[in-house]
């Protein structure tokens, strides 16, 4: 098995609370947002916002109207 770098985990424990925050905000903003406000299927964006953080950042540029 490989070893980690020693950076490796603190980076992770840093980005997990933002990433859990950040798809959470977009998971209150896309249930409370009606589906004619939400470009493309609601339920594909929350898929994509939980995967990554990009997946979030997209729907907030690009997924609501």
């Amino acid at each position: 098995m490989r070893e980690r770098k020693p950076g490796t985990v603190k980076v992770l424990l840093l980005y997990l609370p933002v990433h859990i925050l950040v798809a959470a905000l977009t998971w209150r903003d896309i249930g409370h947002r009606p589906a004619d406000r939400v470009r493309g299927s609601k339920r594909l964006w929350r898929l994509v916002s939980a995967l990554n953080t990009l997946g979030a950042v997209a729907y907030w540029l690009a997924g609501r109207r």
